[in-house]
């Protein structure tokens, strides 16, 4: 019985510490997107499915699911899943960033800090750092809020996106389909 008792114990001490602290509220967070063709006439596209953690020390990370893509456009979005961002082979992006959460230790509900923060975004094997501006607010007790004060402009070059955007421009007949992309986000975490 002992035995059993430690093997338990030892379990969850090694269980334990792999958990984070805070765990993304999917159902509550966005991260869109906006592209522009024609050189005239943007549209805001989003993911639906990420998952996400804070852990303890603050390290922030965001798996998002790219054939969870979502144009409003059914066709549009197999075209973005299979021609961007081939998803067979690719199936996630990855964004981290470190959360200062002592920020909002001695806060009330509602407590808010701004913070210029490095976000690095891994797609496709290729990692890039950008400098965001976010807003991390005490939604509750055991809930925050982080949000991109201001887009991130994500380059189509940075992780070998262009060839992908001129095969979805050849396909839907347009003459142009911007290569600059902003990115903005609303990420609830709720603590675990």
């Amino acid at each position: 019985m002992i035995v059993r008792i430690v093997a338990i114990l030892m379990s969850m001490s090694i269980v334990l510490p792999l958990q984070a602290g805070w765990l993304l509220d999917n159902g509550n967070s966005t991260l869109k997107f906006v592209s522009t063709k024609k050189n005239a006439i943007s549209e805001v596209h989003y993911f639906n499915t990420m998952t996400g953690t804070i852990s303890d020390d603050g390290k922030a990370t965001i798996i998002i699911n790219l054939a969870s893509v979502e144009t409003n456009i059914p066709i549009r979005n197999e075209r973005m899943q299979t021609m961007l961002f081939n998803v067979a082979d690719h199936a996630n992006a990855t964004i981290s960033t470190i959360i200062n959460m002592s920020e909002l230790d001695n806060s009330d509900v509602g407590g808010v800090y701004s913070t210029t923060n490095d976000v690095t975004v891994d797609l496709f094997g290729k990692q890039k750092t950008y400098s965001a501006k976010l807003t991390v607010m005490k939604l509750g007790d055991d809930k925050i809020g982080v949000v991109s004060t201001d887009p991130i402009i994500v380059e189509a070059a940075d992780f070998g996106l262009e060839g992908g955007i001129e095969a979805l421009r050849e396909v839907a007949g347009l003459p142009s389909i911007a290569t600059s992309v902003p990115v903005t986000f609303i990420l609830v975490y709720n603590e675990t």
